[in-house]
């Protein structure tokens, strides 16, 4: 030990010489099979952890290279449950306008599509984008051609974008316009998977255009609008359907649940007429919300080229959106493409009030329910008795 330090002063380390044995060669080898084996063993299992780290899909239902197992079987449910599987239809030569925040078009599920016609209410861009992803997801319950199997995959998709993406919202005059801009192309459907109190209220007298008056004139030109019932339900419902569902010829869309249950977010119909706001009794077929459909854990895409679940009647208005474009491309004498007056559609909501599924024990409308769950295939033939 050298004292002044109190470090132990080892003696040098003389390198032994080494001989090349048969032994030593062997055992090298081995070494280095088990090194080759141990990389390979390692490879497979971190291929493996990437993809289903990839695949995992968490309470928001966010999936990054395909949809998760569960998505698919719960598409394949709500397939059954409205009767999508039950008809050989695709909507080719209906034309569709969705009023959203726009359309991310590089998701893989969307390669397929070409739209016929584009307009940006908020930034004026030429291109086509989506900067809240709302729209994408709506657009592709409608037309998403890969994992998601859209439910009108072939009509011909307008979008107007008339919401912005910080938040997802607009104003009622920018949606207004945006409709207004639909019926210009003279398109068979509106989709409106928005909504929310009338802007201005209807008796003031410097009221200005709002989307109930643009939803009515394209409605008067025998276009078809169909809108979100809101999802204020429960506690904190408001008392009625979300505007411009709320008007008498709009058709207002409830939601249900997996099970088919009425889902506890979507907004009531106030059908008996109120003071404030004026509210006029509503008759039959135009009771609200007219009609429910999957608004639950639905799978949509994103516009983070991934897949998501949803909840909301946002997405049951695209589910009815979809039925309808079905119902035209069969019987064509229903659709007017904004060259005609409401008498079809007033012809289409009867045909819902008599094709649709009650609730179990249900008798007439309900105001959570509307006349029933909606039913593709029965929508279908019920138009071959007109």
């Amino acid at each position: 030990m050298d004292d002044a330090l109190g470090i132990d002063i080892l003696p040098p380390i003389v390198p032994l010489e080494q001989s090349e044995s048969e032994d030593a060669v062997l055992i090298a080898n081995n070494l280095d099979n088990v090194r080759i084996i141990v990389s390979i063993g390692l490879a497979i299992m971190l291929s493996i952890s990437l993809y289903w780290a990839f695949n995992f899909v968490n309470d928001g239902g966010l999936s990054l290279v395909r949809p998760s197992d569960n998505a698919l079987e719960i598409q394949e449910s709500y397939s059954d449950m409205v009767q999508l599987n039950q008809v050989d239809l695709d909507g080719e030569g209906i034309s569709v306008c969705i009023v959203d925040s726009g359309i991310d078009l590089t998701h893989p599920d969307l390669s397929s599509l070409t739209l016929a016609g584009w307009s940006d209410f908020i930034n004026q861009e030429s291109e086509p984008y989506d900067d809240n992803g709302h729209g994408t997801s709506m657009a592709g319950i409608l037309v998403a051609d890969g994992w998601m199997e859209g439910i009108a995959t072939k009509v011909d998709l307008f979008i107007a974008k008339a919401l912005d993406g910080a938040n997802g919202q607009g104003s009622d005059e920018i949606v207004a316009q945006a409709i207004d801009w639909c019926v210009s192309q003279n398109v068979n459907i509106i989709s409106l998977s928005l909504g929310g109190a009338p802007g201005i209220l209807p008796f003031n007298p410097f009221s200005g255009r709002d989307s109930g008056d643009a939803a009515n004139d394209a409605i008067n030109q025998g276009i078809v609008v169909v809108a979100a019932a809101g999802n204020d339900g429960g506690a904190n419902d408001d008392g009625d359907v979300a505007h411009p569902s709320s008007e008498q010829l709009v058709i207002s869309v409830g939601g249900v649940n997996t099970d088919g249950n009425h889902w506890s977010g979507s907004s009531i119909g106030d059908n008996n007429g109120n003071i404030f706001p004026i509210i006029l009794p509503r008759q039959d077929p135009n009771k609200k919300p007219e009609i429910v459909a999957p608004a639950e854990l639905v799978p949509v895409i994103n516009n983070q080229n991934s897949w998501s679940l949803v909840d909301g009647t946002s997405a049951a208005t695209v589910y009815v959106t979809g039925a309808i474009a079905l119902l035209l491309q069969e019987h064509p004498e229903l659709g007017s493409g904004g060259n005609g007056d409401s008498n079809n559609v007033v012809q289409i909501k009867q045909l819902i009030v008599n094709s649709v599924k009650p609730s179990e024990g249900q008798e007439g409308h309900d105001d959570n329910y509307g006349y029933g769950l909606l039913q593709i295939k029965d929508l279908v033939i019920a138009a071959e008795s007109i």
